[in-house]
């Protein structure tokens, strides 16, 4: 029995007890400085204002954007949960409005070469977040790395940030360029939606995706939708540099009022109606078995 094969069972088992499955959500973006990590802890918070528990994982491994922002240095990370024995709930940190925060770490990459005793121990554990929580939000790292990629993958749910920036528009592309070509990636099995950030205004991210999608629907035939912007906005600024998310510094803010209308959108259940919950044990099973299929 192969690993894969052996990943499946596990979660199919950890299934078995009608568990309740949370919603993951990864945001990510092809290139650095667009404001992925700021939309990720402010749509958390426009969560939270929504009656959802949250939770954010930070899988950029080589920055702490996501603590910065919080203001808050967490004691452990997932590497404590893989190496070092500590439970699910002891490597979350807690930040404003009760949003969860684990940090990643770089313990992913070694998960491929854990034994099949081992990684069930920590596909359960992970699987204890689909119960305290309701939403998780990975924030990946920026670019097209094969991590950035192994998550995307395993994601049934992509928000993609983009900007104005030409560069950005064609980095987006490029990033939805390579998750077409990857081996596990299947179109009708994720959906992937644009967040037009620092715009002017409505009309300039409305053209902004209207320009990537022209592409992207010519040469990749990847179906993208439109989530909608958010403004820039010197008041963003101002949050960031006193690491409080602009949608509880200012809730008038006009980058707040546009976090909350594109949180709205994604839980009005008739825009989401094909929205699947695959739960974190799946999620991170899929991205385990994809290491395993490449050793």
């Amino acid at each position: 029995m192969d690993q894969a094969t052996k990943l499946r069972n596990i979660v199919k088992t950890g299934n078995q007890s009608q568990r309740p499955l949370a919603r993951v959500i990864t945001v990510t973006s092809g290139k650095g400085g667009v404001g992925k990590s700021n939309t990720a802890i402010n749509l958390a918070i426009q969560f939270r204002k929504m009656g959802q528990r949250v939770i954010i994982l930070d899988a950029d491994f080589g920055l702490a954007n996501i603590e910065i922002m919080f203001g808050a240095v967490p004691k452990h990370n997932l590497c404590d949960l893989i190496y070092q024995g500590k439970n699910i709930k002891d490597i979350i940190t807690w930040g404003p409005m009760e949003v969860g925060f684990i940090s990643g770490g770089s313990g992913i990459a070694g998960m491929a070469n854990l034994s099949r005793d081992y990684l069930t121990y920590i596909i359960q554990n992970l699987a204890q977040l689909d119960a305290i929580t309701d939403i998780i939000i990975i924030d990946t790292g920026a670019g097209i790395s094969d991590a950035v990629l192994e998550f995307l993958v395993a994601s049934g749910e992509i928000l993609l940030v983009t900007t104005p920036e030409p560069t950005s528009i064609t980095d987006s592309y490029s990033l939805l360029k390579a998750l077409n070509r990857h081996p596990r990636f299947h179109v009708d099995q994720s959906i992937i939606k644009v967040i037009a950030n620092k715009v002017n205004t409505k009309e300039e991210g409305q053209s902004l995706f209207n320009k990537l999608n022209a592409v992207v629907s010519r040469y990749l035939k990847v179906p993208i939708t439109y989530l909608g912007s958010v403004s820039q906005d010197t008041q963003l600024v101002k949050a960031v540099m006193q690491q409080t998310p602009v949608s509880l510094q200012n809730p008038n803010a006009k980058s707040a009022q546009d976090y909350e209308e594109i949180a709205a959108r994604l839980m009005n259940k008739e825009l989401n109606k094909n929205v699947v919950k695959r739960g974190m044990a799946a999620f991170f099973s899929h991205i385990v078995a994809g290491k395993g299929e490449h050793k």
